[in-house]
């Protein structure tokens, strides 16, 4: 079965696979047959003596649920169930025909139920004459005329038909916006999908459509977890079944923007950004869910572009720049230059460094993306490490008229990357230093908090403001006030600093206050036992 053939059998979003019982003849008519014994074996049940028409009547049902059973429906026409309604009405009609009377016209009620169910307006249109022509016609012929009677016949009659109007009614207006509902869904830019409890489809639109015969050009079977053209964000990788999304969510997991390929043909393959929510019953337990596939292929492929020429430039700038920085310091260290070549030379060497940073982080955020972080992991004195971090700092911190202090116990040795560690130190503190006006105080400290170490850089600067906190370690975001200040940088120091801590199993952590310093605390996992040696 092909995608397309597959998810026409699935139905449309709005609609639902799960079968409707009653809509079988045989089910339709087992109730009218147990509720029509019933009724005879009640009446009759002091008097066996059954008049001719009662049994004419019971035979009649008997025969017609025989008939339903035996009839291979699914080859028949769908309005075939009709004549099964139809006849009830007139076994029921010949039923009632009998001195005796009982409660079997109430019955009618059942066929037109269905009519009115399953064939609209038309079902009422035969309920009507089929009531009128084939049980109150040869009632009222019967019996007499009287009251009675007349109330009987023409109120069973008049019940059967309003209850089959008010269902056809219904229906129809459930069906109108069931069709809108499958229009509005039909006409969104995303693929959505629901799953039962069993892990099988049971409805999608047609943008979904799509997708699946990009993932499955052989064909969807319909069942969560099928294995197909989907790869991961790599666009290389083939997604294996458990992390396959609908198999992650038909386990009861809610996720958001999980990325993957489908396709091989580069032309024509499509990145999706795939989000899941678990539906519960009413008694909280697993129902299904529902997935949403975004297509994110020019988003992605935008990435790629730009990584590539970031990475691409980044290479091609750092070999120029560090001829630049070098040459520029071996004539700094010539001792017989003049004052002003010398102030230039300076200026060359301090923007070229800057340079080289700004070429570091490009790269590094290139390398992240692409082929995620590495992490060489040691036996590292992390006290020394932010010893020489902030020793590497107080150049800068003495030319803005900051205080730089340090509180670091005398050892701390744990399994960290040491160059990885001292970035995020000396990112933290080149911050602090920047953002914290002269005469103010720069704090950090280094220790072991439970079972991890903390890496806490506080300063009494000009603070962050709660809509910026929130973005803070967005790559390329810059607060307001850096902007205002004039502070120079390209908003990756942070989202470096981020990048490392979480590499490391560890999480960052800001608190600030406008106008009055902020503290940024880095919490990292001791992987093995650290050794603590305090000062003194």
């Amino acid at each position: 079965m092909s995608g397309r053939e597959s998810a026409v059998a699935h139905g449309d979003l709005t609609g639902t696979s799960t079968a409707d019982s009653f809509a079988s003849p045989r089910v339709a008519q087992s109730i009218l047959t147990i509720l029509f014994a019933l009724d005879l074996g009640l009446r009759f049940a002091g008097d066996p003596a059954i008049g001719r028409w009662p049994q004419v009547g019971a035979g009649m049902v008997a025969v017609i649920t025989l008939a339903t059973f035996v009839t291979r429906w699914e080859k028949l026409p769908a309005a075939a169930p009709t004549v099964v309604a139809v006849a009830d009405i007139a076994a029921l009609g010949l039923t009632r025909l009998d001195a005796q009377g009982g409660a079997s016209g109430i019955l009618l009620v059942l066929p037109a139920i269905y009519l009115g169910r399953y064939h609209g307006r038309r079902g009422v249109a035969v309920t009507v004459v089929a009531g009128v022509l084939l049980q109150a016609v040869p009632g009222l012929l019967y019996f007499a005329n009287d009251g009675p009677n007349l109330s009987r016949t023409l109120l069973t009659l008049s019940v059967a038909v309003v209850v089959s109007l008010a269902m056809a009614s219904a229906v129809h207006r459930l069906e109108y916006q069931r069709r809108v509902s499958a229009a509005i869904v039909d006409s969104v830019d995303v693929g959505l999908v629901l799953i039962d409890e069993h892990a099988v489809y049971q409805s999608m639109n047609r943008r979904h459509l799509d997708f699946i015969e990009l993932a499955y050009p052989s064909g969807h079977r319909g069942l969560a977890g099928q294995l197909g053209l989907v790869f991961g964000a790599d666009g290389t990788t083939l997604v294996v079944r458990e992390d396959m999304p609908t198999f992650r969510a038909a386990q009861g997991e809610e996720f958001d923007d999980q990325r993957i390929w489908v396709g091989d043909d580069e032309m024509t393959r499509r990145a999706l950004s795939v989000s899941a929510r678990v539906v519960w019953d009413e008694n909280d337990e697993f129902a299904g869910a529902a997935l949403a596939y975004k297509d994110v292929t020019d988003f992605m492929r935008a990435l790629q572009v730009k990584d590539q020429f970031v990475a691409s430039v980044s290479h091609e700038l750092r070999t120029p720049l560090t001829s630049i920085h070098g040459y520029s310091l071996l004539l700094l260290d010539q001792e017989d230059l003049p004052v002003q070549t010398r102030a230039h030379l300076s200026v060359i060497s301090r923007n070229t460094e800057r340079l080289q940073r700004l070429v570091d982080d490009l790269l590094h955020t290139a390398q992240v993306d692409e082929d995620g972080l590495h992490v060489e992991r040691s036996d590292t004195d992390i006290a020394q490490v932010v010893r020489d971090a902030v020793h590497a700092a107080e150049p800068a911190a003495l030319t803005h008229g900051v205080s730089l202090s340090v509180d670091a116990p005398a050892a701390l040795v744990v399994r960290v990357d040491p160059q990885r560690i001292a970035q995020v130190v000396d990112n933290l503190v080149s911050n602090a230093v920047k953002y914290t006006p002269a005469g103010g105080d720069i704090a950090v400290r280094v220790g072991m908090d439970g079972t991890r170490v903390e890496i806490s850089v506080s300063d009494t600067g000009v603070g962050i403001d709660a809509a910026d906190r929130d973005r803070l370690f967005t790559r390329f975001f810059r607060a307001r006030h850096a902007s205002e200040r004039e502070i120079q940088g390209v908003g990756l120091g942070l989202n470096i600093t981020r990048s490392i801590v979480e590499g490391h199993g560890g999480r960052i952590e800001v608190e600030s206050e406008p106008g009055r310093g902020s503290t940024f605390r880095v919490r990292l996992p001791v992987v093995a036992g650290a050794r603590h040696t305090d000062e003194g």
